[in-house]
């Protein structure tokens, strides 16, 4: 089985059919962990629980994957986006030899616990989704990959290819500097201009403006306050200038008559100078659709639970899974607009709320009514008068109908 292959067909049909050939293509990039008990399967090792509270490390046994994903908007602009899966990877870490084993042994150990390092690996995949794409054509297309603060770094920014644009989160107290000056009397070339404050230092700084940005999120379209600074010097970028984003933290209330809470400021920096702001913020804001394929893909898809410990089985069975997740998100997007006549309505015990997207869970429900109704040879345009001529107290038919329809054990 070559997942590679399924990959590529779900490749081609985003950059050829679903996305806009005049806007670039938008990524995601993150690792996660799958929990493990058997001490003989293939790549497991203790990882620390990035579930567990921030004053206390906890570890797990587990699986490391890391995976990319294509932001698939509904539209152009601020607008609901979902993550469609296009490349996972195993990452195993290297295994640590005896204390008594050979120096060549621990000298190919101290190179394989190098090449297994996961900035290493995230760029390799980057490189290999930067082919692909100007593989189908979209050579002139450029990618923006958004990543958290575990891949903003010196590694991956240095190594990232051509026309790859890079958004994450840094700390609140790195250390950012001017351009340095052009005319110089002697000595070597300088890389730093004068030292700049700190992103936190800049929020607080009433002399620097704020700008309001609209932008995506949670549910709905809100207005964030921004502070810009572009064409900037930071360690990890060495030569290349990057712009500076701090957005103040959004208020909200968690219910209509609580006070007024707020969230955590976020400091970006962006690899590309000139990349305007509403697609910068928009960008980084459609990356948690990655933490919803984790999700989606372990509890609904069983992703990672299946018994096999082999290493081609544990690389190529959670792959799979992952591919057919995407393929299912794929074809729900192609058939949006044929919802009304091909899907049931929502269980009654469904929360009565507006929602602007159908979630994995309904589509699932979706395939399983056309299963059961294809086996039963029942259509759904008679499926409220069935329901009403079975209304006798006497008669089980109204019970096995709900089960078979909105039953999701």
């Amino acid at each position: 089985m070559n997942v590679d292959e399924i990959f590529s067909v779900i490749k081609e049909k985003l950059i050829k059919e679903q996305l806009s050939q005049q806007q670039a293509i938008y990524a995601h990039m993150d690792d996660t962990i799958f929990k493990k008990t058997g001490k003989k399967v293939s790549g497991t090792a203790w990882r620390r629980d990035p579930l567990g509270p921030p004053f206390h490390t906890n570890f797990i046994w587990g699986q490391r994957f890391l995976q990319l994903s294509i932001a698939l908007p509904d539209n152009q602009g601020a607008c609901i986006s979902r993550a469609i899966p296009v490349d996972i990877d195993h990452c195993p870490t290297a295994k640590k030899p005896r204390k008594n084993d050979s120096q060549r042994v621990w000298d190919e150990y101290k190179e394989a616990k190098k090449q297994a390092n996961l900035s290493l690996k995230g760029v390799q995949r980057i490189k290999d989704l930067r082919k692909s794409i100007d593989d189908l054509g979209a050579e002139e297309r450029q990618l923006v990959i958004s990543v958290d603060g575990s891949y903003t770094n010196r590694t991956v920014i240095k190594e990232i290819p051509e026309r790859v644009t890079i958004i994450g989160r840094i700390r609140k107290d790195s250390r950012i500097y001017a351009l340095p000056e052009e005319k110089q009397n002697r000595g070597r070339k300088r890389i730093y201009g004068e030292l700049l404050p700190t992103p936190e230092q800049i929020r607080k700084n009433n002399d620097i403006p704020w700008q309001q940005v609209e932008a995506y999120a949670a549910g709905k379209v809100h207005r964030f306050d921004v502070k810009v600074l572009k064409n900037i010097r930071w360690r990890a970028s060495s030569k290349n200038n990057v712009q500076l984003v701090v957005i103040r933290p959004l208020a909200y209330r968690l219910t209509k008559n609580s006070r007024l809470l707020y969230r955590k400021p976020a400091y970006l920096i962006c690899t590309d100078p000139n990349l305007d702001i509403k697609k910068l913020l928009q960008a980084y804001l459609w990356r948690w659709e990655i933490e919803v394929n984790f999700k989606e893909e372990k509890s609904l898809f069983g992703s990672g639970e299946a018994h096999v410990r082999t290493k081609d089985a544990v690389e190529k069975l959670p792959s799979f899974i992952v591919a057919v997740y995407a393929l299912l998100l794929l074809a729900a997007f192609n058939t949006a607009q044929y919802d009304s006549i091909n899907s049931l309505p929502r269980a009654k015990w469904y929360p009565n709320k507006k929602s602007n997207r159908k979630t994995t869970g309904d589509i699932l429900n979706v395939i399983r009514s056309q299963l059961y109704a294809k086996a039963i040879d029942m259509n759904f345009s008679q499926f409220v008068n069935l329901q009403h001529k079975y209304t006798n107290s006497n008669n089980s038919m109204i019970s096995v109908f709900s089960n078979a329809f909105y039953n999701r054990n």
